[in-house]
């Protein structure tokens, strides 16, 4: 876990994953922490890099402070996040009051969003009145106290009866939150609606819902659609208020399928140049693509656009393998080729991850069917490049 000074204050949060795949951040529901997206992340990180955080006086961030809370706040704090992991442009997935700041980045920020994934949420969820009667209630008799009312909430019974500690786990974490943050964010809850603000957003959103959730049932997240001029909506049966802890696995894939690239019509249409560029900024860099860019004539210029739609739009957009194995693959065969782009894929492979281990079987395989000479000649321009560090 890392901290960052947001505005005067710390605020909790991790990024993991290889800084030449897409970002996603995802943003927990009120009470809880960032620790509900742990099971999602395992399918996640062969393929993006994520960051997670902790709302205002939740799990390991400082407590709010003095005045309201809104909506603009929590989104600023998720831009913040993004600009310090150097990304322009993100996929969101958020739960609850994550969908909330999703909402708000729809509304006033879509530029920004790869896309939205808005799960047991809503453009009004309750009323006033039942949020200021939950924060007056939190001021005075703590969350400590109030957990065990509001934690059974969360789940479908069946997720209880199949994880008999999964209540007073949740119960503890709740009770550890600053009451005075989570109170104000009640009362931002009951104060601050979505009606009428996210139309003709130009965003890609999609929802998600349970069959089990008191919180925020089905019929909240139908008029949440409505809201999103109609965005699909997927009930999940069985599945109460927290998809990523109740069904990770089913939640993974779900999320995994929204963030896919659209290649479209690859047969007949070819991929667009915007897809393939996106993926290109992303592998190799901004700086390495816009010097490409820059440097290109009348000569090059349609070549640098067709290998941006061929090699980066329809092999690396493809999630049939995942930008490590690309990464194995196309070193190797440079490697055996002898080709001047092998200096570049050197770097790209560890701004992708790859360990010393992974290239030196990469380059071995080099020498056994390419040629030991291909092979040395890899070896001595991955060293120049520091890779293998010290001499044993």
């Amino acid at each position: 876990m890392a901290f960052l000074n947001i505005n005067g204050r710390s605020v909790a949060y991790r990024l993991l994953g290889a800084e030449a795949n897409p970002l996603v951040m995802l943003a927990h529901p009120l009470g809880m922490s960032q620790a509900v997206w742990d099971d999602v992340l395992p399918a996640l990180l062969p393929r993006y890099r994520v960051l997670t955080w902790d709302l205002p006086g939740h799990g390991a961030s400082q407590a709010w402070g003095e005045g309201a809370i809104v909506p603009a706040d929590l989104a600023a704090e998720a831009l913040a996040l993004a600009d310090h992991a150097g990304v322009g442009r993100f996929h969101f997935a958020g739960t609850s009051i994550g969908g909330v700041v999703g909402q708000q980045l729809v509304s006033e920020h879509g530029e920004r969003l790869l896309s939205a994934t808005l799960t047991n949420t809503g453009a009004v969820i309750g009323n006033a009145e039942l949020w200021n009667t939950r924060a007056g209630r939190v001021r005075q008799e703590g969350l400590a106290a109030m957990s065990e009312e509001i934690v059974p909430r969360w789940f479908a019974p069946a997720c209880f009866e199949a994880e008999p500690a999964l209540k007073a786990g949740w119960c503890t974490q709740m009770g550890r939150g600053d009451d005075d943050s989570y109170a104000l964010l009640c009362e931002m809850l009951g104060r601050d609606v979505f009606t009428g603000k996210l139309s003709g957003k130009g965003v890609k959103v999609q929802l998600f819902g349970g069959s089990e959730d008191l919180a925020t049932p089905p019929a909240t997240l139908e008029a949440l659609a409505a809201e999103c001029d109609g965005a699909p909506l997927e009930i999940l049966e069985g599945v109460g208020h927290v998809p990523s802890v109740e069904v990770p696995a089913l939640f993974a894939e779900k999320l995994q399928a929204v963030m896919s690239v659209d290649l479209g019509d690859v047969a007949n249409q070819g991929v667009a140049y915007a897809t393939g560029l996106a993926t290109r900024k992303q592998v190799l860099g901004e700086e390495h693509v816009a010097r490409s860019t820059a440097n290109a004539t009348r000569l090059d210029a349609p070549f640098q656009q067709m290998i941006t739609r061929l090699a980066w739009g329809e092999l690396w957009s493809n999630d049939d393998l995942t930008r490590r194995e690309r990464s194995m693959i196309t070193t190797g065969i440079l490697a055996a080729l002898g080709r001047e782009e092998l200096t570049l894929h050197l770097k790209t492979a560890k701004r992708i991850g790859l360990s010393e281990a992974e290239l030196r079987q990469v380059l071995m395989h080099v020498a056994i069917y390419g040629g030991v000479p291909a092979a040395n000649h890899a070896f001595s321009l991955a060293k120049q490049l520091g890779w293998g560090g010290e001499k044993d």
